[in-house]
């Protein structure tokens, strides 16, 4: 379930930044080489931007603006918020590093789509296909996810997972503030913010 809200029954998982790195390095053994540019691509804009998984696979080619940097969400391709409004547009920056990533793979890709992640058989990736994406580069990495109830099994890790653990490399590993991680994940409110990440000043 992609919840802003987290349930008190339900353990809050993240991935470290080492976790990820492994995750990503994965890409080589567990998928097809035609997709593993994209694979490598679609874990960069869920744990580095920090998009939920239904933004991600929303995302056009033509949002991306490699000159300034940035990529451009639309309103239509976000969530709404809970009490019904829209979101505004938003800009993301991009690093350079981002940049020159997504050059290289738009120059390669396998197959020219609107859309920025396509699929072998449609020329856009769905949510189900980016959480099978996810869940089979973990599996592939063994990598065991910290929660708020000790370490989970790399089965746990999904999409939401690696943009809980924005929120974790921002505050743990980057000094960043409540605040800045709200801006980050586009949270309606700081409260909602408060309420999923306070406890990673006590990891």
């Amino acid at each position: 379930m992609d919840s802003e809200v987290q349930s008190e029954q339900s353990p809050q998982y993240w991935v470290k930044p080492e976790q990820y790195d492994e995750m990503r390095h994965a890409v080589y053994d567990a998928s097809p080489p035609y997709l593993q540019a994209r694979d490598r691509l679609l874990l960069r804009a869920l744990y580095t931007w920090g998009l939920r998984v239904s933004e991600a696979v929303a995302l056009d080619v033509e949002m991306i603006d490699l000159d300034d940097e940035a990529l451009r969400l639309p309103t239509h391709v976000q969530k709404d918020y809970p009490n019904g409004n829209s979101p505004p547009p938003a800009t993301l920056d991009l690093t350079r590093e981002g940049v020159a990533e997504i050059r290289d793979y738009l120059r390669d890709r396998w197959k020219d789509s609107d859309a920025l992640f396509p699929s072998r058989s449609s020329p856009r990736m769905t949510t189900r296909a980016a959480e099978n994406a996810v869940g089979k580069l973990a599996e592939e990495a063994g990598v065991q996810p910290y929660s708020t109830h000790g370490r989970g099994q790399p089965g746990d890790v999904t999409p939401h997972t690696l943009r809980h653990s924005v929120a974790y490399r921002m505050i743990e590993r980057e000094g960043e503030s409540l605040d800045a991680v709200q801006r980050r994940l586009r949270h309606a409110t700081i409260l909602t913010t408060q309420r999923e990440y306070s406890h990673f000043d006590r990891v």
